[in-house]
């Protein structure tokens, strides 16, 4: 693909891409969550599409996670669904997805977007091309550095155990009364990074879910003890079912020494903690397996049931060039799922602050220590049912409802059932 100087002179050369593009008015509609600020910039982009191509408007439809985590499943069985959305059940609304291979420059996308495009595939033999990453993310803590030095408590090093850090953040949590020590968002998803530092293999050697073996084991056993100590508190025991919860509020107050979420909070956290305390992201806790993290994302996908797959097609294109998403990358801090851009490098630019530079480097880092059963994990089709299982019935095992022997038969028959064991 052609160098262009910019997102409107590539925006303009792809007046003529699609062939058979029917040049009448359509209007597409694409359902975003934001972490920060993802869909404001996606609208600014796309007022730069839609001024290149007058024949298509994009409404940006703006909703919590949990809409596009709990309720765009359903919109799509009865065909009440979006022409594109932002997803991070990757392959598991493969389905549904609109494949846009022969409507765009597959060669571009496959030297470009190759790492990722599998994870919205199912099975050896599919070779569709269904969206590309808005953001490549990675797993781990957030830490308030500034409580550290006011409990004269030092902030463990590079190697340090997660043992090590809840004995460190438990001293910050009594010198400073703090009300929680350690929240961890209220996700499978976040859960396994850890327990795979202690062994959790979480599939069999046929490849199938497994997920309650004596690494998956230690970590639990952690997660009820510290909720029991105290250590951690508020987002596990704070819902029921698989319901997800985030702990940026507690960590954005102060209400928490340690916050595990990952890198696309980098962006939220530049904006609103400022300079009230020196916050950092910091090298991946280890356990006796290793320093595990999980890799993730959001996609900006087509949906097949769209009236307008050639106009989608052309909204993606341009998504997904490389002007356009350098620009994105660089207003959302992300790590680039672009291959041309992550060799090349991206300017932040100057107004960005130290701390979130600093964060990049170190989740950048750490998706280097990513296990091969997490990359596994996150590819596999029906992940979201090995989450949910160990959100439902883990929860359940630290507000007491079930004994952790009862919650790992439990999280088996869950799991059995979702796959169709």
């Amino acid at each position: 693909m052609r160098k262009l100087a910019g997102a409107a002179a590539f925006a303009a050369s792809t007046l003529t891409a699609v062939s058979g593009f029917a040049q009448a008015p359509v209007e597409l509609r694409y359902m975003c969550y934001a972490d920060a600020n993802e869909c404001e910039v996606s609208r600014d982009l796309l007022d730069k599409f839609e001024r290149a191509n007058p024949t298509i408007k994009v409404v940006v439809d703006k909703v919590g996670f949990n809409v596009v985590r709990e309720q765009l499943e359903t919109r799509l069985q009865a065909g009440q669904g979006p022409d594109m959305a932002r997803v991070t059940n990757l392959a598991g609304l493969n389905k549904y997805y609109l494949d846009l291979r022969p409507l765009v420059n597959a060669a571009y996308w496959e030297e470009n977007f190759a790492q990722t495009l599998n994870w919205m595939r199912v099975g050896n033999n599919d070779k569709g091309i269904y969206g590309f990453l808005t953001q490549l993310t990675v797993t781990g803590p957030f830490v308030n550095k500034t409580m550290f030095a006011e409990a004269g408590v030092p902030v463990p090093p590079a190697g340090a155990t997660w043992d090590d850090w809840a004995a460190a953040i438990k001293q910050v949590q009594q010198k400073l009364n703090v009300y929680s020590g350690i929240e961890m968002d209220r996700s499978g998803h976040r859960f396994a990074g850890p327990a795979m530092s202690y062994g959790a293999k979480y599939f069999d050697a046929n490849g199938r879910p497994a997920l309650i073996d004596d690494g998956f084991k230690a970590f639990s056993e952690r997660m009820v003890r510290w909720h029991r100590e105290g250590l951690m508190k508020e987002i596990w025991p704070g819902a029921s079912g698989a319901r997800w919860r985030n702990g940026a509020d507690q960590f954005i107050n102060r209400d928490t020494v340690m916050h595990v979420a990952g890198s696309w909070m980098i962006q939220r956290y530049s904006e609103t903690i400022g300079d009230r305390f020196d916050w950092v992201a910091i090298p991946q806790p280890c356990g006796p397996a290793g320093c595990g993290a999980m890799p993730g994302g959001a996609a900006m996908v087509g949906f097949k049931a769209t009236r307008n797959p050639q106009a989608v097609a052309r909204v993606m294109e341009f998504m997904a060039s490389e002007p356009v998403l350098k620009e994105y990358y660089e207003r959302t801090l992300q790590i680039p799922a672009h291959k041309g851009l992550a060799a090349r490098g991206l300017d932040y630019g100057k107004d960005v602050s130290p701390a979130a530079i600093a964060a990049l480097k170190a989740f950048t880092a750490n998706y280097d220590k990513v296990p091969a059963q997490a990359h596994q994990l996150q590819g596999y089709e029906r992940n979201v049912a090995v989450f949910n299982a160990t959100v439902n019935q883990i929860s359940q095992a630290i507000t007491g409802t079930l004994t952790l022997d009862e919650a790992y038969r439990k999280i088996n028959e869950e799991v059995a059932q979702a796959i169709g064991n």
